[in-house]
């Protein structure tokens, strides 16, 4: 009898195991499908960064972990990933004449590069300025690529800069980086604030910015910045790659009380995967000693010749090998979907990978695993219709919005 109840009872486990395995599968598919289904747009890569290289085909497949960076047109296709923004990114120097000449011309080779990249793989890949282009190019079966510039250093003081870049394609600027700019006051200053905010120049580019239908993207900006921003911007913005400071107590993520402006405003944050920004790292002073070092000896990358910018990303890959870092998860990073639908509304949320500089996740690693996202998104019961929206629904409406004010204002 008790060996009888015994194989009953395995029988039984068996056939749990068998059910859920079968549910999990269902699940799998369904949300691989719903991928599918959906518009899917990344907010934020600095891939372009890459595209100077003469020896980076971004047709071309790399292995992320052997330096390969974490986005190419193939690993996009494998994803699922139907577009993304490329960042024409300019590391921040000093506020003089000739910082801001250097920076401008960094910044239009950066977008030599990647109208090139887009002609040369025109059968793959083309630029887009609109949500209607993006859509027009996946019934094409290609990716779009859309243009934001990260950090409007290259603006220096000159107002007319701004609508020479919208007309080079740019449909965003993330007004600062990681210092303080003509602009306004980053987060991450440790000289502390030069305007207290927005300047008075900073002024001048959100009114133009709204004029001209560019997306003001208020990532990497102090919180008395973001605020002016918020409060002068006649149009939503966004935020092209930041996360949820409750859940990551970084001065990069917006807290709960930016959260609800960002929601009253119309506008949408587009979650970092940048592990740092989702999960506060475990102490590792040898790695972060050594990581710094590196960055030390380098300085700004942006101003790198592509040997020293090949030599640096080198040793960085070496370092990462050798100390590897606990990643956050995938599904770290949707509790801050979580958190932000929450506290904002499902409107209000999307992807911002911050691929190739610095984002990834143990499980979402580089962009051919995207998909992992939507799987995690479906197992908390989101629907299509939420999935649809975070993965560029709600980006595409701000689009939309900020080009239709602008219109009315011509």
């Amino acid at each position: 009898m008790n060996r009888y109840r015994s194989l009953l009872i395995a029988f039984g486990l068996l056939s749990l195991l068998l059910q859920s395995a079968n549910c999990q599968d269902d699940l799998v598919s369904k949300a691989l499908q719903i991928h599918k289904d959906v518009f899917t747009v990344d907010s934020h890569n600095d891939t372009p960064m890459r595209l100077g290289d003469s020896t980076f085909d971004i047709a071309a497949a790399h292995d992320p972990r052997k330096g390969g960076g974490k986005m190419d047109f193939p690993r996009m296709k494998e994803g699922g990933l139907d577009g993304a923004f490329f960042a024409v990114f300019t590391g921040q120097g000093p506020l003089t004449d000739e910082g801001r000449a250097s920076a401008y011309q960094r910044a239009k080779a950066t977008y030599d590069q990647i109208y090139k990249a887009a002609a040369k793989h025109s059968d793959v890949a083309a630029v887009a300025l609109t949500p209607k282009d993006g859509y027009k190019l996946e019934k094409e079966g290609k990716i779009s690529m859309f243009i934001g510039m990260e950090n409007g250093y290259p603006l220096g003081l000159d107002i007319k800069r701004v609508e020479e870049f919208y007309r080079l394609g740019t449909r965003y600027i993330t007004l600062c980086h990681s210092q303080n700019n003509d602009i306004c006051d980053s987060s991450t200053d440790r000289k502390g604030p030069l305007h207290n905010g927005l300047s008075n120049f900073g002024t001048e580019v959100v009114k133009e910015m709204n004029r001209l239908g560019i997306m003001i993207d208020v990532s990497h900006m102090a919180d008395k910045s973001f605020y002016d921003v918020i409060s002068t911007s006649k149009t939503p913005v966004i935020a092209s790659h930041s996360c949820a400071r409750a859940l990551c107590n970084n001065p990069r993520n917006l807290d709960d009380d930016m959260l609800k402006a960002l929601a009253k405003n119309g506008g949408v944050i587009q979650m970092c995967i940048l592990s740092g920004y989702v999960k506060s790292p475990e102490p590792n002073p040898e790695r972060d000693q050594a990581e710094a070092a590196i960055r030390t000896k380098y300085g700004d990358w942006s101003k790198l010749s592509q040997e020293d910018l090949k030599a640096a990303r080198t040793e960085l890959n070496a370092l990462r090998q050798k100390y590897p870092e606990k990643l956050a998860t995938v599904s770290d990073m949707v509790d801050h979907i979580d958190h932000i639908v929450g506290i904002a509304g499902i409107d209000h949320v999307g992807v911002g990978t911050d691929f190739d500089g610095g984002g990834g996740l143990a499980d979402c690693y580089d962009a051919s695993e995207m998909g992992n996202i939507t799987i995690e998104l479906v197992r908390r019961g989101y629907s299509k219709k939420d999935i649809e929206k975070i993965w560029g629904g709600n980006l595409f409406r701000v689009m939309n919005e900020v080009e239709a004010f602008a219109r009315k204002s011509k």
